[in-house]
């Protein structure tokens, strides 16, 4: 998985912190979340605030 899987990123997050309220997570915080999924393989300078945006909105919607 990598950036570009902003769904499938927002429910590998969804799936492994469902504790976790996605209105209230940074970018920052949220970066490092991703970073953090097994799933995941990509670099960290690949990203920016468009896309960890669309993360964002995609998790908020799964949680609906």
């Amino acid at each position: 998985m990598n950036w570009t899987d902003s769904l499938d990123i927002a429910i590998a997050l969804d799936d492994a912190h469902p504790d976790i309220s996605p209105l209230t997570i940074g970018f920052v915080e949220l970066r490092d979340m991703v970073m953090a999924l097994e799933e995941f393989d990509d670099d960290a300078e690949k990203t920016g605030e468009k896309i960890l945006e669309a993360v964002q909105m995609n998790w908020i919607e799964e949680r609906e």
